[in-house]
């Protein structure tokens, strides 16, 4: 693809929801917005042989701590929205008007544009359904999880939500990527951009690397949307130094137990689940591709149980936890669970063993201790104001980093409704500006 040869309204670096969302509200107004992704933009295929090249980088999109805890994320267009499991809840509407922002509308007005609901009853599997069942007769709060899914899209006993749906079924960022696109903004793939080009407190645009060269592209308004561990990378760069400490990244455990009777022992994951709100704790099943599924068990040397996919119900346990830690300059997550940490893990074991047990499940199991989300490295009300905008003009974030508290829930339709708002923000803007454009060459070889 040929670089730009004109200056932007916008630059937008990173396709997630955040990204993506701000992208497709800005070209949908007529504004000229420039997209760039580090990752591919490749078809989805729906299988391991192309996820995990995407996921599975050390040190691009894979990262292990120092207690041995695996983060992943997917580089590739659509972001991580491309391996999550579609879960959709509700954003913390209270904490975040503690801190200037209320994005009410703008969560309310979220299933007009992406669909949020639950699991007709004929998609959900057998496992779910009976994880439900044992939660409920237990006295757990139960009940199905919203999800970002097209149900006439949806297939019965498909568990590929992880492999990013090859049927179209799960909604991801890429909905929105390819909206913006074809209401004008222009997509660079491969472009990994290493900073922000400040001048006189003000951005003016990036650069960015692509297939060995440098290029700079400039624009009225830079976006940063590269997510918990790659917005805060870039800023750093750009002058922004207290980025990347600080933040959560809701740690996880798979608890397994063997259960005859469940069908082919495929489902749509988090079908159904209980929220510990003051706990801090989520419990969900959790169905999973057969590898998937294998290389967890292979790690707990549950040799028997990597023989047996059909029969095993996998229930995932995935916490609050307490802010630590810190994005290395290489951007490897240096961060440590804490007393808190465990004991909440410890207690969401337990809930699932018994769930499980009453089930009827025996060789139960659990895996090693994962973390997923990464958030809270630029935070609002500390890098960032009500606005999401940066100590320097023109310059905004919008993803994951921004959350200032943890929270432990999936965090897409948190992400979506600021970055609805902050589109919102920029074309205000944009109406009430009386200043010149800001005259540059939008790119230019070799910086």
């Amino acid at each position: 693809m040929p670089m730009p040869a004109t200056e932007f309204d916008s630059i937008v670096v990173g396709t997630g929801p955040g990204g993506a969302t701000v992208a497709r509200e800005l070209a949908r107004q007529g504004k000229k917005v420039l997209i760039l992704e580090w990752g591919d933009y490749a078809p989805t295929r729906g299988s391991a042989l192309q996820v995990i090249p995407q996921t599975c980088i050390p040190g691009k999109s894979f990262f292990l701590t120092r207690q041995m805890l695996a983060t992943v994320r997917a580089i590739t267009t659509g972001g991580s929205s491309m391996i999550y499991c579609a879960t959709a809840f509700e954003p913390p509407i209270d904490m975040l008007k503690s801190y200037g922002v209320d994005i009410s509308a703008e969560a309310s007005a979220m299933p007009e544009d992406v669909p949020i609901d639950v699991l007709n009853d004929n998609l959900m599997g057998a496992g779910p359904r009976r994880f439900l069942e044992s939660a409920r007769e237990l006295g757990y709060d139960a009940g199905k999880a919203k999800k970002f899914i097209y149900p006439e899209k949806c297939r019965e006993q498909c568990p590929l939500c992880s492999y990013g749906c090859p049927f179209g079924a799960k909604w991801n960022a890429r909905h929105f990527v390819a909206e913006a696109i074809e209401n004008g903004a222009v997509m660079i793939n491969k472009a990994r951009v290493e900073h922000v080009i400040i001048e006189n407190g003000k951005s003016i645009g990036v650069q960015y690397c692509r297939k060995g060269r440098k290029y700079q592209a400039f624009a009225h308004k830079t976006i940063i949307a590269a997510g918990g561990i790659g917005s805060p990378q870039i800023l750093r760069k750009s002058g922004i130094k207290d980025s990347g400490r600080n933040f959560f990244f809701d740690p996880l455990v798979y608890v397994f137990g063997t259960i005859k009777g469940l069908d082919s022992g495929k489902a749509v994951p988090m079908s159904a689940g209980v929220h510990f709100s003051d706990d801090g704790i989520v419990m969900t099943d959790f169905n999973m591709p057969h590898l998937m599924k294998t290389a967890l068990n292979l790690e707990a040397l549950k040799l028997r149980q990597v023989f047996s996919y059909t029969n095993v119900l996998p229930i995932m346990i995935k916490i609050r936890d307490d802010l630590g830690g810190e994005i290395s300059k290489r951007g490897w997550v240096n961060k440590q669970l804490g007393k808190n940490d465990r004991l909440r893990l410890d207690k969401g074991v337990l809930h699932a063993r018994r769930i499980l047990a009453n089930a009827g499940a025996t060789e139960i199991s659990q895996s090693w201790i994962f973390a997923a989300h990464p958030g809270g490295t630029v935070k609002i009300g500390d890098q960032l104001d009500a606005d999401l905008k940066t100590q320097f003009d023109n310059l905004y974030v919008c993803d994951c980093s921004v959350i200032p508290q943890e929270m432990g829930l999936p965090p897409t339709w948190t992400i979506l409704s600021l970055a609805k708002r902050l589109a919102g923000h920029l074309l205000a803007m944009d109406s009430a500006a009386t200043g010149p454009a800001i005259e540059k060459n939008a790119a230019s070889g070799g910086a």
